[in-house]
Protein backbone atom coordinates (compact mmCIF):
# COMPACT_ATOMS: atom_id res chain seq x y z
CA UNK A 1 0.00 0.00 0.00
CA UNK A 2 3.00 2.58 0.86
CA UNK A 3 4.60 1.74 -2.31
CA UNK A 4 1.40 2.52 -4.43
CA UNK A 5 0.85 5.54 -1.78
CA UNK A 6 4.18 6.72 -3.06
CA UNK A 7 3.27 6.43 -6.94
CA UNK A 8 0.41 8.59 -6.51
CA UNK A 9 2.35 11.54 -5.44
CA UNK A 10 3.48 11.69 -8.73
CA UNK A 11 -0.06 11.97 -9.90
CA UNK A 12 -2.75 12.52 -8.41
CA UNK A 13 -2.63 12.74 -4.46
CA UNK A 14 -4.45 15.76 -3.39
CA UNK A 15 -4.72 17.22 0.41
CA UNK A 16 -7.25 19.21 1.81
CA UNK A 17 -6.52 21.49 4.52
CA UNK A 18 -9.26 22.23 7.15
CA UNK A 19 -7.92 25.87 7.98
CA UNK A 20 -8.35 26.61 3.92
CA UNK A 21 -10.40 24.32 2.56
CA UNK A 22 -11.44 24.74 -1.18
CA UNK A 23 -15.50 23.88 0.04
CA UNK A 24 -18.02 24.70 2.52
CA UNK A 25 -17.86 20.78 3.36
CA UNK A 26 -14.62 20.22 4.19
CA UNK A 27 -14.87 21.37 7.56
CA UNK A 28 -18.00 19.25 8.74
CA UNK A 29 -18.23 16.28 6.12
CA UNK A 30 -14.69 15.94 5.46
CA UNK A 31 -13.03 15.32 1.48
CA UNK A 32 -15.44 12.74 -0.17
CA UNK A 33 -16.90 16.25 -1.59
CA UNK A 34 -13.47 17.17 -3.32
CA UNK A 35 -11.40 14.17 -4.04
CA UNK A 36 -13.35 10.96 -4.56
CA UNK A 37 -10.00 9.09 -5.85
CA UNK A 38 -7.08 9.84 -4.05
CA UNK A 39 -7.79 12.64 -0.92
CA UNK A 40 -6.33 13.16 2.33
CA UNK A 41 -5.91 16.18 4.72
CA UNK A 42 -3.05 17.81 5.94
CA UNK A 43 -3.52 18.86 9.69
CA UNK A 44 -0.78 21.37 10.83
CA UNK A 45 -0.64 21.80 14.44
CA UNK A 46 0.67 25.71 14.75
CA UNK A 47 -0.01 28.55 16.71
CA UNK A 48 -3.32 30.81 15.00
CA UNK A 49 -5.59 33.26 16.37
CA UNK A 50 -8.21 31.81 16.94
CA UNK A 51 -6.80 28.51 17.84
CA UNK A 52 -8.23 25.76 15.85
CA UNK A 53 -10.30 23.10 16.89
CA UNK A 54 -7.43 20.36 16.30
CA UNK A 55 -9.28 18.05 18.29
CA UNK A 56 -12.60 17.87 16.26
CA UNK A 57 -10.49 17.93 12.71
CA UNK A 58 -9.17 14.39 14.05
CA UNK A 59 -12.60 13.08 15.26
CA UNK A 60 -14.15 14.29 11.54
CA UNK A 61 -11.09 12.73 9.54
CA UNK A 62 -11.42 9.60 11.48
CA UNK A 63 -15.56 9.03 11.20
CA UNK A 64 -15.29 10.50 7.16
CA UNK A 65 -13.11 7.53 6.51
CA UNK A 66 -10.21 9.62 5.43
CA UNK A 67 -7.60 6.68 4.54
CA UNK A 68 -4.56 9.48 4.44
CA UNK A 69 -3.09 12.52 7.09
CA UNK A 70 -0.35 14.24 6.74
CA UNK A 71 0.53 16.13 9.75
CA UNK A 72 3.32 18.95 10.59
CA UNK A 73 3.84 21.79 12.78
CA UNK A 74 4.84 20.25 15.99
CA UNK A 75 5.02 16.24 17.50
CA UNK A 76 3.09 14.42 15.36
CA UNK A 77 3.12 11.40 18.12
CA UNK A 78 -0.43 12.67 19.74
CA UNK A 79 -2.49 12.87 16.88
CA UNK A 80 -0.50 9.51 14.85
CA UNK A 81 -1.60 7.50 18.03
CA UNK A 82 -4.95 8.86 17.49
CA UNK A 83 -5.00 7.95 13.97
CA UNK A 84 -3.32 4.56 14.04
CA UNK A 85 -6.56 3.45 16.39
CA UNK A 86 -9.24 4.36 13.61
CA UNK A 87 -10.99 1.24 13.20
CA UNK A 88 -9.61 1.80 9.73
CA UNK A 89 -6.18 1.95 8.68
CA UNK A 90 -5.06 5.87 8.18
CA UNK A 91 -1.41 5.98 6.61
CA UNK A 92 0.22 8.81 8.58
CA UNK A 93 2.61 11.35 7.01
CA UNK A 94 4.89 13.82 8.65
CA UNK A 95 6.32 16.93 7.34
CA UNK A 96 9.56 17.45 8.83
CA UNK A 97 12.17 20.23 8.03
CA UNK A 98 14.99 18.83 9.58
CA UNK A 99 16.42 15.34 10.03
CA UNK A 100 16.13 15.49 13.75
CA UNK A 101 12.45 16.03 12.93
CA UNK A 102 11.99 12.73 10.91
CA UNK A 103 14.32 10.17 13.06
CA UNK A 104 11.78 11.24 15.89
CA UNK A 105 8.92 11.05 13.71
CA UNK A 106 10.05 7.71 12.32
CA UNK A 107 10.13 6.67 16.10
CA UNK A 108 6.03 7.84 16.85
CA UNK A 109 4.87 5.38 14.13
CA UNK A 110 4.44 7.62 10.71
CA UNK A 111 4.41 5.29 7.87
CA UNK A 112 6.09 8.26 5.16
CA UNK A 113 8.07 11.46 5.92
CA UNK A 114 7.77 14.51 3.72
CA UNK A 115 11.12 16.30 4.03
CA UNK A 116 10.69 19.97 3.28
CA UNK A 117 13.85 21.54 2.14
CA UNK A 118 14.46 25.34 3.05
CA UNK A 119 13.20 26.24 -0.90
CA UNK A 120 9.07 25.13 0.19
CA UNK A 121 6.39 27.49 1.04
CA UNK A 122 4.49 27.54 4.26
CA UNK A 123 6.98 27.02 7.06
CA UNK A 124 10.30 25.87 6.27
CA UNK A 125 12.46 25.76 9.96
CA UNK A 126 14.86 27.45 11.29
CA UNK A 127 17.31 25.45 10.01
CA UNK A 128 18.17 26.80 6.19
CA UNK A 129 19.16 23.38 4.95
CA UNK A 130 17.84 23.38 1.09
CA UNK A 131 17.19 20.07 -0.07
CA UNK A 132 20.06 19.42 -2.11
CA UNK A 133 21.38 18.02 1.40
CA UNK A 134 18.46 17.21 3.03
CA UNK A 135 17.18 14.83 0.50
CA UNK A 136 20.75 13.19 0.31
CA UNK A 137 20.53 12.96 3.91
CA UNK A 138 17.65 11.51 4.30
CA UNK A 139 18.61 8.88 2.33
CA UNK A 140 21.52 8.09 4.68
CA UNK A 141 19.40 7.73 7.77
CA UNK A 142 16.03 7.30 7.66
CA UNK A 143 13.94 3.83 7.82
CA UNK A 144 10.90 4.87 5.72
CA UNK A 145 9.88 5.82 2.51
CA UNK A 146 10.15 9.84 2.36
CA UNK A 147 9.20 12.41 0.05
CA UNK A 148 11.25 15.57 -1.31
CA UNK A 149 8.94 18.65 -0.89
CA UNK A 150 9.84 22.27 -1.73
CA UNK A 151 10.53 24.03 -4.35
CA UNK A 152 9.48 21.17 -6.77
CA UNK A 153 7.90 22.38 -10.07
CA UNK A 154 8.58 20.56 -12.91
CA UNK A 155 9.94 16.74 -14.08
CA UNK A 156 13.54 17.40 -13.94
CA UNK A 157 13.38 18.11 -10.45
CA UNK A 158 11.46 14.98 -10.17
CA UNK A 159 14.01 13.02 -11.99
CA UNK A 160 16.58 14.95 -9.07
CA UNK A 161 14.99 13.67 -6.44
CA UNK A 162 14.74 10.28 -7.42
CA UNK A 163 18.29 10.60 -7.72
CA UNK A 164 19.32 11.87 -4.92
CA UNK A 165 16.97 9.36 -2.50
CA UNK A 166 13.55 10.31 -2.00
CA UNK A 167 11.16 8.12 -3.00
CA UNK A 168 8.55 10.44 -4.54
CA UNK A 169 7.82 14.33 -4.32
CA UNK A 170 5.33 16.74 -2.85
CA UNK A 171 4.42 19.51 -5.00
CA UNK A 172 2.21 22.78 -3.67
CA UNK A 173 3.12 26.11 -5.24
CA UNK A 174 3.03 24.17 -8.52
CA UNK A 175 -0.43 23.15 -8.71
CA UNK A 176 -1.94 26.38 -7.59
CA UNK A 177 -0.47 28.14 -11.22
CA UNK A 178 -3.24 25.66 -12.45
CA UNK A 179 -6.41 26.02 -14.50
CA UNK A 180 -8.42 23.61 -11.92
CA UNK A 181 -6.72 25.33 -8.65
CA UNK A 182 -9.61 27.40 -7.46
CA UNK A 183 -7.43 30.43 -6.04
CA UNK A 184 -8.54 33.94 -8.22
CA UNK A 185 -6.71 34.26 -11.79
CA UNK A 186 -4.69 37.39 -9.84
CA UNK A 187 -2.56 35.03 -7.76
CA UNK A 188 -1.65 32.49 -10.84
CA UNK A 189 -0.90 35.68 -12.93
CA UNK A 190 1.26 37.12 -10.20
CA UNK A 191 3.25 33.76 -9.88
CA UNK A 192 3.67 33.51 -13.86
CA UNK A 193 5.33 36.98 -13.50
CA UNK A 194 7.43 36.36 -10.64
CA UNK A 195 10.78 34.67 -10.41
CA UNK A 196 12.86 32.96 -8.41
CA UNK A 197 13.47 35.60 -5.82
CA UNK A 198 9.82 36.84 -5.42
CA UNK A 199 8.90 35.15 -2.40
CA UNK A 200 9.52 36.67 1.51
CA UNK A 201 10.77 34.96 4.61
CA UNK A 202 8.19 36.18 7.68
CA UNK A 203 8.13 35.53 11.63
CA UNK A 204 12.29 35.11 11.65
CA UNK A 205 12.99 37.27 14.63
CA UNK A 206 9.81 35.32 16.56
CA UNK A 207 11.48 31.89 15.54
CA UNK A 208 8.20 30.71 13.19
CA UNK A 209 9.61 31.53 9.91
CA UNK A 210 7.18 31.46 7.35
CA UNK A 211 7.88 32.09 3.60
CA UNK A 212 5.04 34.15 1.70
CA UNK A 213 4.86 35.67 -1.80
CA UNK A 214 6.12 38.80 -1.87
CA UNK A 215 3.06 41.07 -2.39
CA UNK A 216 2.75 44.31 -0.81
CA UNK A 217 1.45 43.09 2.18
CA UNK A 218 4.59 40.91 2.98
CA UNK A 219 6.91 43.53 1.69
CA UNK A 220 5.32 45.66 4.64
CA UNK A 221 5.77 42.76 7.25
CA UNK A 222 9.31 42.74 6.23
CA UNK A 223 9.92 46.54 6.64
CA UNK A 224 8.31 46.51 10.03
CA UNK A 225 10.48 43.14 11.42
CA UNK A 226 13.42 44.83 9.99
CA UNK A 227 12.57 48.30 11.59
CA UNK A 228 11.90 46.39 14.97
CA UNK A 229 14.50 44.10 15.16
CA UNK A 230 14.79 41.66 18.19
CA UNK A 231 12.14 44.38 19.76
CA UNK A 232 9.51 43.02 17.39
CA UNK A 233 6.10 41.57 18.92
CA UNK A 234 3.36 39.57 16.50
CA UNK A 235 0.65 42.27 17.55
CA UNK A 236 3.10 44.73 15.73
CA UNK A 237 2.50 42.48 12.43
CA UNK A 238 -0.67 40.93 13.73
CA UNK A 239 -3.15 42.92 11.24
CA UNK A 240 -1.19 42.52 8.23
CA UNK A 241 -1.32 38.79 8.71
CA UNK A 242 -4.33 37.62 10.18
CA UNK A 243 -5.95 34.73 8.18
CA UNK A 244 -9.55 36.65 8.00
CA UNK A 245 -7.44 39.46 6.07
CA UNK A 246 -5.86 36.65 3.49
CA UNK A 247 -8.99 34.64 2.55
CA UNK A 248 -10.84 38.54 2.04
CA UNK A 249 -7.56 39.32 -0.27
CA UNK A 250 -8.57 35.84 -2.18
CA UNK A 251 -12.18 36.06 -2.32
CA UNK A 252 -11.52 39.55 -3.92
CA UNK A 253 -9.06 38.58 -6.53
CA UNK A 254 -6.83 41.30 -4.18
CA UNK A 255 -3.04 39.44 -4.68
CA UNK A 256 -1.41 42.52 -2.82
CA UNK A 257 -4.69 42.55 0.11
CA UNK A 258 -3.03 40.00 2.36
CA UNK A 259 -0.44 37.08 2.90
CA UNK A 260 -0.45 34.16 1.08
CA UNK A 261 1.93 31.47 0.95
CA UNK A 262 4.22 30.26 -2.14
CA UNK A 263 7.62 28.73 -2.87
CA UNK A 264 10.70 29.33 -4.53
CA UNK A 265 9.52 26.77 -7.17
CA UNK A 266 7.11 30.13 -8.64
CA UNK A 267 10.75 30.50 -10.45
CA UNK A 268 9.91 27.81 -12.64
CA UNK A 269 6.35 27.98 -13.50
CA UNK A 270 5.82 30.13 -16.62
CA UNK A 271 2.06 29.62 -17.58
CA UNK A 272 -1.11 28.66 -15.77
CA UNK A 273 -1.22 24.62 -16.53
CA UNK A 274 -3.65 22.24 -17.36
CA UNK A 275 -2.87 19.37 -14.71
CA UNK A 276 -3.15 16.07 -17.28
CA UNK A 277 -0.80 18.37 -18.98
Amino acid sequence: MIADLLLCFFFALFFVLPGTSCCDHCHTTATPHCHPTHRGVNLTILPAIPPPPYAEYVKVIIEEGVKIVETAGSNPKEWVTAFKNAPHNIVCIHKCVAIRHALKAEKSGVDIISLDGFECAGHPGEDDIGNYVLQAKGAKVLTKPYLCSGGVGNGIQLAAALALGADGVNCGTRFCATQECNWPESFKQKMVQADERSTVLMFRSLHNTARVFGNAVAMEVSRIEQDKGKELEFGDIAHLVMGVRGRKAEQEGDADGGIWSAGQSIGVIDDVSVVVD
